[in-house]
């Protein structure tokens, strides 16, 4: 059978319209990213800017919302805010107590002086909102901040004659946790194993974050919560069965849901790959499966209801060093990570189209976030399915107009904002959401002035372990993790090898270890799925373990297997890691 052309004249099913343009962009895409990591600091840098972290973290204390603006300009160009959908919700959780965030590992830390913030809040603003989701990420982020320099305060009490009751009882001051006694009561023979000793504590703050997560529901977005049932709500309105959302796997846009987006995790479809580049295939497939359901199980809306599957990818940039801090996976060009952002989301909405009868399509919108300041633009399409690469709408400026209006005037004026800037006519739906995600983002814009100084200190990447696999729905925090999403090793290869890099010069470069976390999510309702998703982790440890042999050998690299059943709200279950303990005695 031939291959069907692009361009159809079909029908178009009442289901699903196709949005396309009518003519082709004549637009020239970027010539392609460079596949070699580009650092985003030399390496010298970051070691002599790594100890800056603690002292930082303890002289200078957090900028008060209410704290009066010294320079209106300066604080104009800093300013941002938005206005949550979510709340933070119970923010109890299993982790250490709350202490000072350091950030041990961080390239580029630079600690601001204390900026002073804007006179107030936007009127969109919750400030309780952000209180609370604050108060998650120092508490989440501290666990594994904290880790550092305890080991460094271990390093200098092992050779004392009570070194085990002592690492012991700092172990749990500190991390909340002990320590495994088998590498502390060695001590005395030889080095202390500091390395096993950093990626025991980094996999332990791990599980302790994932139990945290599914146990509290910190950020008030599981499904079935009050925040999950009204965006669900919202999106059927604007016309929207499902929300499908591909950040880069940067670990600087792990937070780009909950935070960035104050988007109810379990409302939102999130798969993370390197620049943003997802595999078309997959994403074919689960629009398939999503479909399917709809006929089958009219979930989450029937399908003869006149709403469409919503694909959105999510690039980033940096205002502060674009040269060097965007993409990596794009050789830090804006332009090439949007334009083939962009393309990736053309290519799959042909897939859909040449693969499936009576007009079956899908929408698309682009989205870019500035890592430094975590506003967004957004690249608004007509309801033709026009985007324009060279024009959209920053928060910041929809920010700065709107700050002085009530509630009820800046909503109004979000919405003319992003019918204005649309490439074409737009859609009303999605002029209502995309309006809704800028009113979101303002909040996050005022959280990073309230409590950051209007920019991140760390705009480097300084994530705290790569996270390798399917799942992760626990992870919505800055920096906490560099995604590598893959079935094999082979397959995501391109995502790990650059998460590799970053962690050389993160933690290789200082002697730590990589740590690895590897997950699985499986179907506890489909009969052997959990053994298959042990043996899926298995092969995917022997393939890392052989890719990165030198690193492994030398304890420079450790894993951590785990699985989760997708189908209840539990937290992952550890099956095995590389770190074992000899059990001494026999022949």
């Amino acid at each position: 059978m031939s291959r069907r052309p692009a361009r159809t004249e079909r029908p178009l099913a009442p289901t699903a319209p196709r949005r396309r343009p009518t003519a082709e962009s004549s637009a020239e895409s970027p010539s392609p990213a460079p596949e070699e990591l580009n650092p985003a600091s030399n390496l010298s840098k970051v070691l002599r800017q790594r100890e800056l972290a603690y002292a930082a973290r303890s002289s200078a204390r957090t900028v008060s919302s209410s704290r009066r603006r010294s320079s209106p300009a300066k604080a104009a160009a800093a300013n941002g805010s938005a206005a949550p959908a979510t709340s933070a919700g119970n923010t109890s959780n299993s982790v250490a107590p709350q202490g000072r965030r350091v950030r041990p590992v961080a390239a580029q830390v630079i600690r601001n002086q204390a900026r002073p913030s804007s006179g107030g809040l936007h009127p969109l603003t919750d400030g309780r909102s952000n209180a609370a989701l604050r108060a998650y990420e120092e508490r989440s982020l501290g666990a594994f901040d904290r880790i550092v320099p305890l080991l460094k305060r271990l390093s200098a009490l092992q050779h004392e004659s009570d070194f085990v009751a002592q690492a012991q009882r700092l172990a749990l001051a500190e991390l909340g946790h002990p320590l495994p006694e088998p590498v502390l009561e060695t001590a005395w023979t030889s080095q202390l194993d500091m390395r096993t000793l950093f990626a025991w504590c980094v996999f332990e703050a791990y599980e302790q974050t994932s139990l945290g997560f599914f146990n509290d529901d910190p950020l008030a977005g599981q499904s079935g919560s009050p925040d999950a049932e009204a965006f669900d709500a919202f999106l059927l309105e604007c016309g929207f069965h499902l929300l499908d959302i591909t950040p880069c796997a940067d670990g600087r846009l792990a937070h780009a849901i909950a935070y960035g987006l104050r988007l109810p995790f379990s409302s939102v479809r999130r798969r993370s790959h390197a620049g943003a580049m997802f595999s078309v295939e997959n994403t074919v497939d689960r629009w398939v499966k999503t479909e399917h359901r709809r006929y089958r199980e009219g979930l989450p809306n029937p399908a003869h209801a006149d709403t469409r599957y919503l694909k959105v990818v999510v690039y980033h940039f940096s205002s502060k060093d674009p040269c060097h801090e965007g993409c990596a996976a794009h050789g830090s060009d804006d332009k090439a990570a949007a334009a083939q952002g962009l393309q990736r989301l053309q290519d799959f909405q042909q897939a859909v189209e040449n693969s499936f009868c009576c007009g079956a399509s899908v929408d698309l919108l682009l989205v870019g976030m500035d890592t430094d300041t975590d506003a967004i633009r957004v690249h608004v399409p007509g309801r033709d399915g026009r985007t324009d690469l060279e024009h959209w709408l920053d928060a910041r400026e929809v920010y700065e107009d709107t700050r002085g209006l009530s509630a009820d005037q800046a909503r109004q004026r979000i919405q003319e904002l992003v019918e204005q800037a649309a490439a074409s006519a737009p859609d009303a739906g999605m002029v209502r959401l995309v309006a809704r995600l800028i009113e979101h983002n303002l909040a996050q814009i005022d959280y990073v002035r309230q409590y950051h100084g209007g920019s991140y200190s760390d705009f480097g990447h300084a994530e705290r372990f790569i996270g390798v696999g399917i799942g992760f729905k626990e992870i919505h925090l800055r920096n906490l993790t560099y995604f590598a999403y893959m079935d094999t090793v082979e397959e995501g290869a391109p995502d790990l090898d650059v998460g590799v890099k970053i962690f050389k010069g993160l933690n290789v470069s200082r002697g730590l270890p990589i740590p690895v976390v590897l997950r699985f999510d499986y179907h506890g309702a489909v009969p052997g799925a959990r053994e298959r998703a042990i043996a899926h982790c298995e092969r995917v440890k022997l393939a890392i373990e052989a890719c990165y042999s030198e690193l492994c050998r030398q304890g420079l690299l450790h894993t951590l297997l785990t699985v989760r059943d997708r189908d209840r709200h539990v937290a992952a279950e550890t099956v095995s890691s590389s770190i074992t303990f000899n059990t001494g005695g026999g022949h």
